[in-house]
């Protein structure tokens, strides 16, 4: 093999190489949830809840629907200044977190099959536009319930 075969050969491994770890993953959002919470309802129409996403991987991701056995009708709302508007997604940017909170975005459930009581958990099922879905158990708490910073 003469030299110049013998360096195209490297390069072209190199580049493989270099090649096989852009699509290694490293670029995937990492999702963790926490501080999840519903306050009980007043009655079976309708329930909030409340949880932050945090994402530690460096690509954004977004919350796309939301999926539970205590409601069929499940949306995500979008509140800016004094308006809340219901929207198909809501941004996990990379490195940082997407939080829904009281008079801030937040889930919204509707026609609810049964009304949960404060100490009862719902299951409910974030569903993402490139993550896998995340389970949740998100305890109920008193109506009045207000999450310690």
């Amino acid at each position: 093999m003469n030299r110049r075969t013998a360096t195209a050969l490297a390069l072209t491994a190199v580049s493989a190489l270099a090649l096989a770890g852009c699509g290694s993953g490293d670029s995937a959002p990492k999702l963790k949830v926490s501080g999840a919470y519903m306050p009980q309802p007043v009655n079976e129409k309708m329930a909030g809840a409340f949880l932050v996403i945090e994402n530690t991987g460096s690509a954004a991701d977004k919350l796309t629907s939301v999926t539970s056995d205590l409601s069929d009708d499940i949306s995500i709302h979008k509140t800016t200044g004094n308006k809340m508007e219901q929207v198909n997604s809501l941004p996990v940017p990379a490195n940082g977190e997407l939080t829904l909170s009281r008079g801030g975005n937040h889930l919204m459930f509707m026609g609810l099959k049964k009304k949960p009581a404060a100490g009862d958990k719902v299951t409910v099922e974030l569903h993402f536009g490139t993550s896998d879905p995340v389970k949740v158990e998100v305890p109920v708490k008193d109506a009045a319930y207000t999450p310690k910073k």
